[in-house]
């Protein structure tokens, strides 16, 4: 059981989720496990993970129909990525349970900074406004898929973060309708990846619950935002990086500290 401090702590950063999803079609588990560890006080890293991966598939599909009704959706391109890559989900989440908590999240921290990296030196990229499914990117969109797909369920989080890039690089969309489009993914990984620790008993049902009410709310704040973002150039992208590296420099201080 959850304390009642605990549980409006889990409802509040679950509303920091769902905002994160519905802004830039991540961060929701790289903010959801810190928060679960070090503000809600989960004393397992596992279960933080599994957990998370529950919320977050559940606030993912919220967050998507709001993109759906948008239009921004690219779902030729979004069902392949994801097709692909719940195989890869599978057996990522496999090998994560096997490493230590603390290293998971350390090596968790060093792929985010990464990728930050990677989406500040493409913020200024537009785009390709009418980019869908061909025989010469299929190749492409497939691998990404099946590598992010086995990264996500390694680190038991829905990969958001590695996916929007992943479906930029692959297709050349913009970063709007790769965000909105990521959710399909995220929203696959994330409960392939909770079926795997929900076997193993790595699930907090009640604080799982939280989240997702929080993460509702927050989802409809967070897509309105994207989508007065989407029309200036790079922003997006630039808050996206912002996101992962500070909550990256926090994850590493901590386990410094605890090392």
């Amino acid at each position: 059981m959850i304390s009642m401090i605990q549980g409006m702590l889990g409802l509040a950063s679950g509303m920091l989720v769902g905002f994160s999803l519905g802004l830039v079609g991540g961060g929701g588990s790289i903010l959801a496990v810190p928060l679960m560890v070090y503000v809600v006080g989960v004393p397992d890293a596992h279960v933080a993970i599994g957990t998370s991966a529950v919320a977050v598939a559940a606030n993912a599909a919220v967050n998507l129909s709001n993109h759906a009704r948008g239009g921004t959706v690219r779902w030729s391109c979004a069902l392949t990525f994801a097709a692909a890559g719940v195989a890869g989900a599978f057996v990522g989440s496999i090998a994560g349970k096997m490493v230590d908590g603390q290293k998971l999240l350390a090596l968790f921290a060093l792929l985010m900074l990464a990728i930050a990296v990677l989406m500040l030196k493409t913020r200024s990229r537009v785009g390709l406004a009418d980019a869908r499914m061909s025989w010469t990117n299929t190749p492409a969109v497939v691998s990404l898929g099946l590598w992010t797909g086995t990264l996500a369920g390694f680190f038991g989080i829905g990969g958001g973060f590695l996916i929007v890039p992943a479906l930029m690089l692959a297709t050349g969309m913009p970063i709007m309708n790769a965000i909105s489009s990521s959710l399909v993914a995220v929203t696959a990984f994330g409960m392939t990846t909770a079926a795997s620790y929900a076997y193993s008993g790595l699930i907090s049902w009640n604080l799982a619950g939280l989240f997702v009410a929080g993460g509702i709310a927050g989802g409809l704040i967070g897509t309105r935002a994207a989508q007065r973002l989407a029309n200036r150039r790079g922003a997006l992208n630039i808050v996206f990086a912002v996101v992962i590296i500070a909550v990256a420099l926090y994850m590493l201080a901590r386990n410094l500290s605890l090392s």
